[in-house]
Order: C-alpha cells, then sequence, then structure tokens
C-alpha cells in the first residue's frame, strides 16, 4: 500500500513512545515511533470518465473527495 495520501499529501511521521510509567512519573522516555497515517484503499466510480478507478487515500482524502467530487478532487491530486 501506498504511504503517501495523493490528495491530502498525509505521510507517516515521528512520535513520542509511551510507556505506562511514563502516565505515573512524566518521565521515562521510550524512544520514538513511527506513525503511519490510516490509508484506505477504495475503488471509486467516476461518471465523468464513466470508468471506476481503484486508489490508496487516507480517511480525511476519502472524506475531502466526498465534500467535493471524486474528478474534481482526483484531477488536483494529478491522480487522473
Amino acid at each position: 500500500m501506498a504511504k503517501i495520501c495523493p490528495v491530502t499529501k498525509k505521510g507517516s511521521k515521528v512520535a513520542g513512545g509511551y510507556s505506562n510509567r511514563v502516565r505515573a512519573t512524566k518521565f521515562n522516555p521510550t524512544g520514538k515511533v513511527r506513525k503511519q497515517p490510516n490509508m484506505q484503499k477504495k475503488r471509486i466510480f467516476v461518471p465523468e470518465l464513466n470508468r471506476t478507478i481503484t486508489v490508496t487515500l487516507s480517511t480525511q482524502g476519502i472524506r475531502t473527495m466526498t465534500k467535493n467530487g471524486a474528478y474534481k478532487t482526483l484531477k488536483a491530486a494529478g491522480v487522473i
């Protein structure tokens, strides 16, 4: 699966790790953890092209596409 959403440009980021002792003592470093975006593989029918396209988007990208329309959003992202 893709690691970067073509619509929102979301990718992975490095964040701090937590253990139970951190919550208790407020200082017990556990190192860094890579957090991945919530990517979903979707089949989307685009009426303007009269065909179905399979894309991997973040959940925020799916919401953006629902709001603005599939063709407009994917065209602006450079997918089609």
